[in-house]
């Protein structure tokens, strides 16, 4: 295993590799053994500012770079992904944990996503609107936002950046970026990428250090128009709340609390195999994984045991190993936070079918867990559980299973096994969510916007809507 090329214990600030100013360094840990990775950065403002400034200071020559130039950089670093997917991948499961598998599909969309965004721009067309009288003509254009400051995830730390890296870049647009500092090295193999496929220096800058600091010092920033961030809603609203002072365009993609609905015509082996990958997998670490099955009276018992008999089988280990189906948590604390989730309901009357505790492994790895007698009152049911647990509620009409899926804050995702198409589209007006998966239990794909309502965010990543909060609009007119 090669990792040498794309291990970085250093940030990128106007095309340079740097330490921190102050020297300090932050540990990065494997979550699957506890062994040290390396480490990181410690920076703070001081090296933000600086990094705003070469982003600013490249922006007027990478937004005027002719599109089919910049469209060729995009062509490249889409080839140096996926010609290095293996190295991306392992490097990607030792700092973050999950199956190399999945790893190595994460690195298969983020390439996906910088291919279809090098695609989708030569179509981000403006247009000509008649005018009222003769003698004049509107014009309405659009143009790169400027600076944009993205701050991501650990659970998907590639392919989160990959979709704001994707149509900045493709816009015109420069970039201050922040990898969470539990899985920075996949966020930095990103600046070595750019590098390889000639991107300019101070287009891209990435970040290591104090979330409050650089995060503060992008927000502050009046050279920065845009923030794109993945993560809490907590965090979200906060940094919302800031941007005011600047008035930046934000894209927030945050919290999600998804209901899996399977009714009583649903085919249930069909909807098994949906729950699986969308719980369990990343070890139940995504805003879109299943949060709370809600499963027809009529056909519970059944799905309930085919549910048991295939979590049952689930291979959980190190996620170099071969075979590995669920890695460890990222963390001892997120841990703990589910266990505290699990205690919560079964106070509440949940009862444990299958697992509920600590892995044996150790380290922060834990077991699949399923818990049926759940109710709305439970935290399961309330927050984002964000681990490999699942609820299991029971309900007795289609009515009832809309406004129980809909009882929360958030709206990110939905999914539903039915072969009623009637119903197919009553749901399509009743789910409050911004995605629904019909019979699919994995929906996120580059051509389709990804992004929720009601506190789950604001603003789209994929599809033609991905490149919208990167553009400006400039309308002008011409009298002739």
């Amino acid at each position: 295993m090669t990792l040498n090329k794309y291990l970085r214990e250093a940030n990128l600030v106007g095309g340079e590799w740097i330490s921190a100013d102050s020297g300090e360094a932050i540990d990065v840990t494997n979550p699957a053994t506890g062994e040290l990775v390396g480490t990181v950065p410690n920076c703070g403002a001081d090296e933000t500012n600086r990094a705003i400034d070469a982003a600013s200071a490249a922006l007027a020559g990478f937004a005027s770079m002719p599109l089919l130039e910049r469209v060729g950089l995009l062509w490249n670093l889409h080839d140096a992904l996926l010609d290095n997917q293996q190295s991306l991948a392992e490097l990607l499961t030792i700092e973050q944990g999950k199956p190399l598998a999945e790893s190595k599909g994460e690195i298969a969309i983020g390439a996906a996503y910088i291919r279809w965004f090098a695609e989708e721009i030569r179509r981000a067309k403006g247009e000509i609107v008649p005018a009222p009288t003769n003698g004049r003509r509107f014009l309405v254009t659009r143009h790169p936002v400027g600076v944009v400051g993205m701050i991501t995830p650990w659970n998907f730390p590639s392919s989160m950046l990959a979709r704001k890296l994707g149509p900045a870049l493709a816009a015109g647009c420069t970039v201050v970026a922040k990898p969470a500092t539990s899985t920075p090295y996949s966020g930095l193999a990103w600046g070595v990428l750019c590098k390889e496929a000639g991107i300019p220096k101070g287009v891209v800058n990435i970040l290591t250090g104090s979330a409050r600091k650089i995060g503060g010092a992008i927000m502050a920033s009046p050279d920065v128009r845009k923030v794109t961030f993945t993560g809490s809603t907590e965090v979200g609203k906060e940094l919302i709340r800031q941007s005011a002072d600047t008035v930046k365009k934000v894209s927030m993609e945050l919290g999600g609390n998804a209901p899996f609905l399977v009714f009583e015509d649903a085919d249930l082996d069909a909807a098994v195999e949906g729950a699986m990958i969308s719980k369990f997998r990343n070890a139940g670490q995504t805003c879109v994984c299943a949060n709370r099955i809600y499963v027809h009276a009529n056909v519970q018992e059944e799905f309930l045991a085919k549910l048991v008999e295939k979590t049952r089988k689930l291979k959980v280990g190190d996620g170099l190993d071969a075979g590995t189906e669920q890695g460890p948590m990222i963390d001892l604390e997120s841990m703990k936070k589910v266990e505290a989730m699990i205690a919560d309901a079964t106070e509440k009357g949940a009862q444990i079918v299958l697992g509920g505790n600590r892995h044996p492994r150790g380290h922060s790895f834990f077991e699949p867990t399923i818990l049926t007698h759940t109710t709305q009152n439970m935290r399961v049911a309330k927050e984002e559980i964000f681990g490999p647990v699942a609820p299991v509620f029971t309900f007795n009409s289609e009515t009832e299973a809309i406004d129980m899926a809909n009882d929360t804050e958030f709206g990110l995702c939905a999914y539903a096994y039915t072969r009623d198409i009637g119903r197919i589209f009553r749901l399509n007006e009743g789910l409050q969510y911004g995605m629904i998966g019909i019979n699919s239990g994995l929906i996120t794909t580059v051509e389709a916007p990804f992004g929720g309502v009601k506190e789950s965010g604001l603003g789209k990543e994929g599809g033609s809507q991905g490149l919208d909060d990167y553009l400006d609009t400039k309308y002008t007119a011409v009298d002739f």
